[in-house]
């Protein structure tokens, strides 16, 4: 089963807390506090690899959740960071951030490797808060929270060549005869429904690959037929092999079959229309009247395209000139990465703590992920870590803000559920 797109959810490892504890052994006075970091939560990777083709695996496994960080322990113990995730997809497969879906990497390089989540950094323990002032902190930070998101996964299939053109044409066989790839073959419309892909290699030419697109139809562009779910796959060829049915077996006209499939690639994208183009004339083995190639090739020279041949793929007639003229022209198209704009592309930004002030009367009430952390790290019933609350409000300049927002002494403070009377 070809599967060439997928949806899947993906969570970084949190840190793990860093630990409260003091050092308590005989004979050793005043051990002070020993409490390690926690361990970082491990990242997400996403590897590309040639060993895959589909990404039919992400039917079966679609939450991808990485190990997170082991608490810190006494002792000054720190604790064990998570094992890196690593998840393998297709050359070719492009990632979306499916909230904003926009694209953050393309991946088509072997062993191309992607940060996609970073995990949470782990806590700090007590001791690392201890100052000659505060000898014995009752107190340690939680473990920054992982990364998760939703992602998109498209394979656009890598090959140097794409085959084209109206069902039944005779793709397949000319696939099938040109390299040891065995696709479907019979004599009806949308025999094809997956891609295909196959190695050419003739003596004397440099092999390249070559992929067999499923029929592409009047209105693909628009969601008809198979094709627009297949256009994609020949976004990334460099030449384009555009197969005619020269002999209208099916009762169709060939110059009005090349017509359409080009008008479908300029709908699609203006680029594939641009696209270098081999044109073959294929059943030429039943061809009755020789007079209907030379008019197609005729016609086509006038619109521009002069590389057009008559073959019969299942007679193998003109096949090699045609693999060999391919093969020449890819020597003179570079290979260009697939281009995508700068407004299509999802840029991660770093994870910021903010807060927000609002007042209500005489209280005013600080709330946001700053908060939110600042006191799960602290315990606001014992001394010591309430001064260092206050002293990180100070150094955030949340006491500055309160002022130019008119709070007076005797007035509340109200973070998240915990509420203190501000004291000049």
């Amino acid at each position: 089963m070809f599967i060439d797109t997928a949806k899947i959810f993906i969570k970084s490892g949190d840190g793990g807390n860093g630990a409260v504890s003091f050092r308590r052994e005989k004979y050793v006075p005043l051990g002070g506090p020993d409490g390690g970091d926690g361990g970082n939560g491990a990242s997400i990777f996403l590897v590309a690899t040639a060993s895959m083709t589909t990404l039919m695996d992400f039917t079966y496994t679609r939450k991808f959740i990485a190990q997170r960080g082991v608490n810190g322990s006494g002792a000054k113990c720190y604790g064990k960071a998570g094992d890196d995730l690593y998840i393998k997809v297709p050359l070719g497969t492009i990632i979306r951030d499916v909230e904003t879906d926009k694209i953050m990497v393309d991946l088509s390089h072997d062993n191309q490797t992607y940060l996609i989540a970073k995990g949470g950094k782990g806590g700090k323990g007590n001791v690392k808060f201890c100052t000659p002032t505060r000898q014995a902190p009752n107190f340690a930070e939680p473990g920054m929270p992982g990364e998760e998101r939703w992602l998109k996964l498209e394979l656009k299939l890598l090959a140097d060549v794409g085959l084209l053109g109206f069902p039944n044409v005779g793709k397949s066989t000319l696939l099938s005869v040109s390299s040891k790839a065995t696709p479907k073959i019979a004599n009806y419309a949308f025999t094809t429904l997956k891609p295909n892909l196959g190695v050419v290699s003739l003596p004397g030419i440099q092999s390249y690959v070559m992929a067999d697109i499923p029929g592409i139809i009047e209105g693909a562009a628009e969601g008809i037929g198979l094709g627009l779910g297949f256009l994609r796959h020949i976004e990334r060829t460099r030449l384009l092999i555009h197969v005619v049915d020269i002999a209208s077996v099916d009762g169709r006209d060939p110059i009005e079959d090349f017509e359409k499939i080009n008008e479908e690639l300029r709908k699609y994208s203006v680029k594939l229309w641009d696209r270098p183009q081999i044109v073959i004339a294929n059943k030429c083995d039943v061809l009755m009247d020789d007079s209907v190639y030379e008019n197609f090739k005729k016609y086509l020279n006038e619109k521009g395209y002069d590389k057009v041949y008559k073959t019969s793929a299942a007679t193998r007639e003109g096949v090699d000139t045609v693999l060999k003229e391919a093969a020449r022209m890819l020597t003179t198209i570079p290979v260009v990465e697939l281009e995508i704009k700068a407004t299509d592309m999802f840029i991660i930004e770093d994870k910021h703590f903010t807060y927000t002030i609002r007042r209500e009367e005489d209280t005013f009430i600080i709330e946001g992920s700053f908060v939110d952390r600042l006191l799960a790290s602290v315990n606001v019933n014992e001394p010591d870590s309430f001064k260092y609350f206050h002293k990180v409000l100070k150094n955030k300049g949340i006491w500055d803000e309160l002022k130019e927002m008119g709070i007076e002494d005797g007035h509340t403070v109200r973070v998240n559920d915990f509420e203190f009377e501000y004291l000049l």
